[in-house]
């Protein structure tokens, strides 16, 4: 029995005690282990990547983080764009003599919110005749791909008695690129008119154009002071060939014909005014 005492309190007690020990001081290391492996799971972790580095995403509360990469600018697609376009601005030469013809319009606005101005008209000397100014409002049409509504005033506004009118239309690219514009107008007493312009582009290379253009009017009263009648009451069409030297200068030249119908042509007539006019034409298109 005392053999067995000694050997365990020289051996067994020292060894357990030891055991103890060693697996108390494991376990200590294996605690002070998992807390670092944790904060070291809390660390944000960067890629080392070799080469140039993306831009870091921002906060989700909207906030720069200090030091994080400056981002682009948003994309802006509210801007404001501008157009001005002469397709028409040219001297007509026939047996009755030689009168100037301008055709132009422009825009100011976004993608969505337009505003368009046009004027086209005739001036002879010092005599200026079917001048038509136009101030409308234009936006996209829903679901109707490259036509746009417009709505806004026309004022008549030359040598002769003045008229105002509203006026309603669309405008746009119909199949095969092929430019059509119908506008309605209404003004007081009950009158109403319409026209109908459409024009096409054939591209016979990358610097000649053809493009052969048409233009109807139309009025529901007679009007003797402007020279109107009822009914389809001219017509304007003709063929110009044009050469662009660039994108935005074309001088051009072609053969129109215009032509007034119904009381119209008895008014032109009354004023010594020719009712058919087959003319030769040069003169320049411009844009900006």
């Amino acid at each position: 029995m005392s053999t067995y005492t000694n050997l365990r309190s020289r051996f067994v007690l020292p060894v357990c005690a030891w055991t103890i020990f060693g697996l108390m001081a494991s376990l200590g290391v294996a605690s002070a282990g998992a807390q670092t492996a944790v904060a070291a799971a809390n660390e944000p972790i960067v890629a080392q990547v070799a080469g140039p580095q993306l831009p870091e995403a921002p906060e989700a509360a909207g906030l720069k983080s200090p030091g994080a990469p400056a981002w682009k600018p948003p994309v802006r697609d509210n801007r404001i764009y501008k157009h001005v376009l002469f397709n028409q601005l040219e001297d007509r030469t026939s047996s009755s003599g030689s009168a100037l013809r301008w055709d132009g319009e422009g825009w100011i606005g976004t993608d969505t919110n337009r505003l368009w101005l046009k004027s086209e008209g005739f001036l002879k000397g010092t005599t200026m005749s079917d001048g038509d100014h136009e101030a409308l409002y234009d936006r996209p049409i829903p679901r109707m791909r490259y036509f746009d509504a417009q709505v806004g005033v026309r004022e008549d506004l030359d040598s002769r008695p003045r008229r105002t009118w509203g006026a309603v239309g669309i405008q746009g690219l119909a199949p095969n690129f092929f430019e059509f514009s119908p506008t309605f107008y209404f003004r007081d007493g009950g009158n109403v008119a319409g026209r109908l312009e459409g024009s096409y582009d054939l591209r016979v290379t990358q610097r000649l154009v053809v493009q052969p253009q048409a233009e109807l009017n139309f009025y529901s009263k007679n009007d003797p002071g402007r020279g109107t009648g009822s009914g389809l009451s001219d017509i304007d069409t003709g063929i110009r060939v044009r050469y662009e030297i660039s994108r935005k200068f074309a001088p051009y030249v072609g053969f129109v014909y215009a032509g007034k119908y119904g009381d119209t042509a008895t008014y032109a007539r009354q004023a010594g005014e020719a009712v058919d006019s087959p003319t030769f034409v040069f003169g320049i298109r411009v844009w900006h």
